[in-house]
C-alpha cells in the first residue's frame, strides 16, 4: 500500500527477461534507499513492483508481460523518461495523500496542461473502467501521484486535476505532453462501495446497507 506521495524521480530499463533495472536520478532517493530491503514493495509509476536484487544506485523488480500491456511501463515513452517512484506505507507512517494501492485500473492520456497562478491545471482522458470511480473534489492516482479531481466531465471522459508547483515539479508530470499516457488507479474507498452496492451480492442482503453500516466500517 502506498499514500500517492512521490519520494524520487527514476528510470527503468530492461535487463533480461522480464527483469528491469529502476535506477534513482534524484537527489532524494535516500529516503527510499535508507531501508530498502529484499522483498519491498515499491510503486514505479503507480505500479506496485517487488524487489528482486538491491543496488548501488537502484534495483532490480520483474514487470510481467501483463504489467507491461495493462500499463504504460510497456510504452516507449516510459522506458525513454522519468518513472516515479515512492516506498511502500510502513506501519505507524504518515498518509499524506490517500490509500494507493499501485493496481492500475486502466490507462488515460494528457489533453491539456496549463499554467495558473498558483498550480497547473491538467486534464486528462480517463477510461470506463476508471471512470465510475471518479467523483469531484474526490481522490485519484495519475501515475501514483495522488491528486484530487477538481472537474469531471462524463460526457468527454475527462477530469482535471490542480496540481501545485512542489508537486509539478518534483514528479514526471513536467515532462508530459499532450498525449502522454499515465497510468490511472480509483480511490479504494469507492470501489468498495461499489461492491457493497452491486446487486447480487451474497454476504448480506440490500437493504442491509445503512448510513450507519457505512459510518460502522469508515466510509461516511
Amino acid at each position: 500500500m502506498f499514500t500517492g506521495l512521490i519520494q524520487a524521480l527514476g528510470t527503468m530499463k530492461p535487463v533480461e527477461g522480464d527483469s528491469w533495472h529502476i535506477t534513482f536520478v534524484s537527489q532524494s532517493s535516500a529516503v527510499i534507499m535508507q531501508d530498502l530491503a529484499y522483498g519491498d514493495s515499491v510503486a514505479v509509476d503507480g505500479v506496485c513492483l517487488t524487489v528482486e536484487k538491491i543496488l548501488n544506485n537502484g534495483f532490480i523488480a520483474t514487470a510481467s508481460p501483463e504489467t507491461l500491456r495493462r500499463t504504460t511501463l510497456g510504452e516507449e515513452q516510459t522506458q525513454q523518461g522519468y518513472v516515479n517512484l515512492e516506498a511502500s506505507l510502513r506501519v505507524g507512517g504518515k498518509v499524506g495523500g490517500h490509500f494507493v494501492m499501485g493496481h492500475v485500473d486502466g490507462i488515460g492520456q494528457l489533453v491539456t496542461a496549463a499554467q495558473t497562478a498558483s498550480s497547473w491545471e491538467m486534464t486528462f482522458t480517463a477510461p470506463e473502467a476508471i471512470a465510475r470511480y471518479i467523483v469531484p473534489k474526490g481522490s485519484i492516482a495519475v501515475n501514483g501521484i495522488s491528486l484530487t479531481v477538481a472537474e469531471y466531465e462524463p460526457e468527454l471522459s475527462q477530469f482535471t486535476v490542480a496540481v501545485i508547483p512542489l508537486t509539478y515539479d518534483d514528479t514526471n508530470l513536467r515532462y508530459l505532453v499532450s498525449g502522454s499516457w499515465v497510468n490511472l488507479e480509483g480511490d479504494i474507498l469507492g470501489k468498495y462501495v461499489e461492491k457493497f452496492l452491486s446487486p447480487g451480492k451474497q454476504h448480506s442482503k440490500p437493504d442491509m446497507l445503512t448510513p450507519e453500516f457505512l459510518a460502522e466500517h469508515g466510509y461516511l
